[in-house]
C-alpha cells in the first residue's frame, strides 16, 4: 500500500466514523431513561429528570423529575455509550450546547459563544462547583432491559469556574493516572478531571 492510498486512507476515517455515528437507531424512550438514569448516583435516580431524544433526533425531556438532578440519554450521533447526571442549575449550560451544536458548531465555537453570553449574563452558569457525573462504554454492551453498560467506565468532572492551579494546588495537564487535574484553567470552564486510574489519560 503506498504512501498516497494511506493518507487518503486516514483523511476519511474521521468522516467514515461520523457517518456510522450518524446512522445509528434511536433508542426507545423507555431504554434511553434506564440507561440515563445509570449515570447518576443512586439515591438521585427515582426522582432524577430525564432528557433525551425522540426518534427525528430532537432533544426533548423525556421523564419530569421531583429533585435536583437531570440526566442526559446516549446521543444518537456519537459513537458509543455516553450517558451524564448533574444538577438542574447546569442545564441552562448544557441545553445550550445541545442547540448550539445541533446549528453545526463544533466544541471550541460552542465554548466561544456561551462564554460571551456568560459574560454578558444571559447564559445562567454556576459559580460554585458543581460535578457533571459520565457513565460510557460500547454500544454493543448495553444492557436494554436495566440500562447497564457491560464493563463501563465512570468518570467525573467538577466545574470550578476560572479555577486556577495556584487556586487549586492541582497541575493543569494530565499527571499520574487517576490523580485528579485541572483543565481549562482559568476560563468560565475550568474544570477538575477524575478519570479512573485504567483510563489514562484520556478526556
Amino acid at each position: 500500500m503506498n504512501k498516497v492510498t494511506i493518507l487518503s486512507i486516514l483523511f476519511l476515517l474521521p468522516q467514515l466514523l461520523f457517518g456510522q455515528a450518524k446512522k445509528k437507531t434511536i433508542l426507545p424512550a423507555d431504554v434511553q431513561i434506564r440507561a440515563a438514569l445509570m449515570a447518576a448516583p443512586e439515591e438521585f435516580r427515582e426522582g432524577a429528570t430525564v432528557v433525551g431524544c425522540t426518534p427525528e433526533g430532537k432533544w426533548v425531556t423525556l421523564r419530569e423529575g421531583t429533585n435536583d438532578m437531570v440526566c442526559l440519554a446516549p446521543n444518537p450521533k456519537q459513537i458509543g455509550v455516553y450517558v451524564y447526571a448533574y444538577p438542574k442549575r447546569l442545564e441552562p449550560f448544557m441545553a445550550r450546547g445541545r442547540e448550539l451544536a445541533a446549528q453545526g458548531k463544533r466544541i471550541n465555537e460552542k465554548d466561544t459563544i456561551r462564554d460571551a453570553e456568560i459574560k454578558a449574563g444571559t447564559l445562567p452558569f454556576p459559580k460554585d462547583p458543581t460535578i457533571l457525573y459520565g457513565y460510557y462504554g460500547k454500544d454493543e454492551d448495553l444492557v436494554p432491559a436495566t440500562g447497564e453498560i457491560k464493563n463501563g467506565t465512570r468518570r467525573y468532572v467538577v466545574y470550578v469556574p476560572y479555577a486556577t492551579a495556584a487556586s487549586t494546588g492541582m497541575p493543569t495537564e494530565p499527571n499520574i493516572p487517576g490523580m485528579p487535574w485541572l483543565m481549562s484553567a482559568g476560563t468560565f470552564k475550568a474544570h477538575i478531571m477524575i478519570n479512573p486510574e485504567n483510563m489514562g489519560h484520556q478526556h
